[in-house]
């Protein structure tokens, strides 16, 4: 065996062992799983498991609620009427507020629309100018000019220059007629959005109409209620009784929550603990405090919390960031709203006419959670606001920000 045959051997057998680590970095690429890949299964996997505990947190805290109210109504009384009643405003006020909301969208494409059109009757006028410019241009040139120019044989610079200038004007005047037809076009398609929008609108308009005469006349229906119930009641030790505040169902309630929500991983990890925020919360809703911590509400009765005078419908803001634990009526505070914001602190929302968020939901800091009102019986509007911490009341004074 030569020296060349020995070199082409080896030269073969390199290319043939490059081949095959080649292969084999090819199957492994196909076979192992990237880190990316990796972390997106396990992510996925994790998702799908906060998930699970998220619907069986919601189930369990549902039946907490259901037995409350068949609790509730094996006492009878006029708890159980008045939650039914309440809770139908509540339904009302939230629909109501979902068309409010559709209406400012629906409100706002038509704004887009309208717009849209404004620019386009504009366009439509600027390209009927520039046409009308052409077309006077090309009647200057005068009639037959093209068949007059190319007779003059003796011309033949002029013919072509001039017959140019004649395809230029005759492209123009097509280009601009078709940008016209175009634009057109582009102005009916958006006038009959605009047509079916304000259509829409009407609808929106009419359905949210229905609905406000439902919650009027149900809010009427409730006072009257409440009227025959001050009648009824002969001191108010009696009325005390019938709608005051459960402080030991509220506190079994509470430990119940923390329970339910002990083993939920927390999100918003990101976010400053709360206890870290002392002093600098925002107040839930603008007003002035009508009855201080430690008071004694409508009802007669110490409360562990404050009542922030307050309109109907105005909106309920979280204090800090945090998970909805519950949101149903009670009773003596009516519709009511829990946050569980980690480390055993709980804030508190009750007397609400409509509660705008769901078990389990996380919110952020200012985010609208609640409308005030007067449901649990109340003769005023206002928002009952409390804070706890591993059960306990806190006085809410020392967390708020200063009121300004």
């Amino acid at each position: 065996m030569t020296a060349r045959h020995v070199a082409q051997q080896a030269v073969f057998v390199a290319v043939g062992a490059m081949l095959l680590v080649c292969c084999f970095d090819a199957l492994a690429q196909e076979t192992v799983p990237s880190a990316a890949q990796t972390q997106a299964v396990a992510a996925g996997a994790e998702e799908r498991e906060a998930q699970r505990k998220l619907q069986a947190t919601r189930d369990e805290i549902r039946k907490l609620a259901e037995q409350r109210k068949a609790t509730e109504a094996e006492k009878g009384g006029v708890a159980v009427e008045l939650r039914e009643r309440e809770t139908r405003i509540a339904s009302i006020a939230r629909e109501l507020r979902e068309l409010d909301e559709k209406l400012a969208e629906q409100q706002q494409a038509l704004d887009q629309l309208q717009r849209a059109r404004k620019e386009l009757e504009h366009k439509l006028a600027t390209q009927r100018d520039a046409l009308a410019a052409l077309l006077r241009s090309a009647y200057a040139l005068g009639r037959h000019e093209e068949l007059k120019l190319m007779l003059q044989q003796n011309e033949v610079a002029t013919t072509s220059r001039v017959l140019a200038y004649h395809r230029y004007f005759q492209r123009a005047r097509m280009g601009r007629i078709g940008e016209l037809l175009a634009d057109l076009a582009d102005l009916a398609r958006v006038q009959q959005a605009i047509e079916e929008q304000v259509a829409q609108i009407g609808a929106t308009r009419a359905e949210r109409n229905g609905e406000s005469a439902r919650l009027d006349a149900e809010r009427v229906e409730r006072q009257a209620m409440l009227d025959a119930l001050d009648l009824s009641l002969r001191d108010q030790a009696a009325r005390l009784a019938a709608l005051g505040k459960d402080e030991a169902a509220l506190l079994e309630l509470l430990e119940r929550l923390r329970d339910v929500f002990a083993d939920i991983p927390k999100e918003l990890t990101a976010a400053e603990p709360f206890a870290d925020r002392r002093g600098r919360l925002p107040w839930p809703l603008a007003g002035k405090v009508a009855v201080g911590f430690g008071s004694s509400d409508d009802s007669g009765r110490a409360i562990s919390g404050i009542v922030v005078a307050a309109d109907d419908g105005a909106e309920v803001r979280a204090v800090s960031h945090g998970r909805v634990a519950y949101a149903d009526w009670l009773k003596g505070y009516g519709l009511i709203l829990i946050l569980d914001h980690g480390d055993g602190y709980m804030s508190l929302y009750g007397y609400n006419e409509s509660l705008l968020k769901d078990v389990g939901d996380w919110v952020d800091v200012g985010e609208a959670i609640a409308t005030a009102g007067s449901s649990g019986g109340r003769k005023s509007a206002g928002l009952y606001f409390e804070l706890r911490a591993r059960g306990k009341p806190l006085d809410p004074r020392g967390w708020l920000k200063p009121a300004s």
